[in-house]
């Protein structure tokens, strides 16, 4: 070795631990009243490893990045209970590929009791915020978070998001390591990159790969509510495997550019590829759900495809590009419609970055709330035009959406709350009284489950229909200490009863 070269050497190593040691300072730091996590995550001095200058010399291991973000990258294990044969919970992975968890009913367990599942998620503020994916934390009864040093934590879910796959989740601790967002936009094919999760419950399991391609949709989310899913991942070929889900995707200066969410695989283990919700959306994604208790989705109100040769031949036409988004529909009082677009044009940029495709195009609106204005550039009869599009919210108008929590009435340990008019519709109710949670031994023992929907009652006086919340109280409070028979369904449309003294 030269001399030249262990100058380089040793003088990289000092600025890697000069970097981390200053890091470490600004865990510490709690900004107060954050609305965003910009506000949350405090200014970090330059980072030499982050900048436009610096490039990845021979031989550079992954260490640093590694020692900085695995603190910050817990265990999230969760909790469903089973009510009915083939109702459980799986690894979002595992769920994608139809593979059974170890405690699936359906491989012959007992029906009515407790599973356990997994993943990862990545702590984004010194107060407690924790990201992960929503398939890991959906119908969970608790949530416990297992730290890197073995500390552990009951969290609570702030809000979660189906469109993206991202939940948000919340500890009641101070001064916690944490992963800064960095730009998802700014990542390169070919760079490298980090994935630190859980894998199959081995804790803080780091792999190594690069960025393969960006702005991938695997149709995932396809049956997500309102077909409003948002997928444009960031593809990689860092080992993923189930547990990973919901954990950090990190460039070399540690930054947070991607959750892992998925795997392309036959066998339901890694064989090549996995996929990561790109941190700008992440980033968009929990500061709606920190301010607002649930995710603001911007619409353009276009039907669109990829332009492609494809459709090219089958509406018989010849495309003046070869990348962009075609619009095949523009619904009415849409920000679409009042900007001017119309069927057959095609978007070829948003606010001066191209949409090569659809995947693209959705990512770049979903960034958006309500009422921002975007600058659409597209392409008709052969010209290239720009106009500006005001977003709307699904139902048609620019206002923010505020989360609605039910109310909610006790009896017993049990908590219920009114079921909504979309599920009455949905399951042909007319009435009815969802239990919300169960904490009472009695009820709990008897088989009563969240999500359950209680129809009808069985008392020593015959059978009472259920028409609301109010109406089963009054019915429960008439028979305290009586036997009765408890029947109704779950929101999958499974019949279930139980009896209760």
């Amino acid at each position: 070795m030269s001399k030249r070269q262990f100058f380089l050497g040793m003088l990289l190593a000092s600025l890697i631990g000069g970097i981390i040691a200053l890091a470490g300072v600004s865990f510490l730091v709690q900004p107060p009243n954050a609305t965003s996590f910009d506000d949350k995550q405090p200014a970090s001095f330059v980072n030499l490893l982050s900048g436009e200058n610096f490039t990845v010399p021979d031989g550079i291991n992954f260490v640093a990045s590694a020692e900085a973000v695995v603190p910050a990258v817990v265990h999230v294990k969760s909790q469903v209970t089973v009510g009915t044969r083939g109702r459980s919970q799986r690894d979002p992975i595992q769920e994608y590929f139809g593979i059974p968890p170890r405690d699936d009913p359906r491989r012959g367990g007992p029906e009515g009791r407790t599973v356990m599942s997994s993943g990862s998620g990545v702590i984004i503020s010194p107060d407690g915020y924790i990201v992960t994916n929503n398939h890991v934390v959906e119908n969970a009864d608790r949530l416990e978070i297992s730290l890197d040093n073995n500390k552990r934590f009951i969290a609570k879910v702030i809000g979660t998001d189906p469109t993206t796959d991202l939940a948000l989740l919340k500890i009641d601790a101070e001064g916690l390591p944490f992963v800064r967002f960095g730009d998802s936009d700014k990542t390169k094919i070919g760079e490298w990159v980090l994935a630190v999760g859980n894998p199959f419950d081995l804790n803080s399991t780091v792999t190594a790969g690069i960025i393969s391609a960006k702005a991938r949709n695997i149709g995932i989310l396809s049956n997500v509510e309102d077909n409003l899913s948002v997928e444009a991942f960031l593809q990689t070929d860092a080992v993923v495997n189930p547990g990973n889900s919901g954990g950090a995707l990190v460039n070399l200066a540690g930054e947070l550019i991607g959750i892992n969410t998925a795997i392309a695989s036959s066998t339901g283990t890694f064989s090549g590829y996995s996929f990561a919700v790109p941190s700008t959306l992440v980033k968009k994604v929990m500061d709606d759900l920190m301010q607002y208790g649930t995710a603001q989705r911007a619409l353009l109100g276009v039907g669109i495809l990829d332009v492609s040769q494809d459709l090219a031949e089958g509406l018989g036409v010849d495309f003046p590009v070869e990348q962009g988004v075609y619009i095949r529909s523009v619904n009415e009082n849409s920000g679409g419609e009042e900007a001017g677009l119309k069927t057959g044009d095609i978007i070829i940029g948003v606010d001066g970055r191209p949409t090569n495709n659809v995947a693209n195009l959705q990512e770049m609106v979903a960034r958006k709330r309500p009422g921002d204005k975007v600058e659409v550039e597209y392409i008709r009869d052969g010209e290239t035009y720009k106009t500006k599009a005001t977003l709307k919210n699904f139902a048609g108008t620019t206002d923010i959406v505020e989360k609605v929590i039910p109310k909610t009435y006790e009896f017993q340990g049990v908590m219920f709350e009114e079921v909504s008019d979309k599920v009455k519709s949905s399951l042909e109710l007319s009435g009815g009284a969802l239990i919300s949670r169960v904490s009472g031994e009695k009820w709990r023992d008897a088989g009563a489950r969240p999500g359950f929907i209680i129809t009808s009652i069985i008392t020593e006086s015959g059978r009472v229909k259920i028409s609301s919340v109010d109406n089963l109280l009054e019915i429960l409070n008439d028979t305290e200490g009586d036997p009765i028979v408890v029947l109704g369904m779950f929101q999958d449309g499974t019949e279930y009863y139980f009896e209760v003294d």
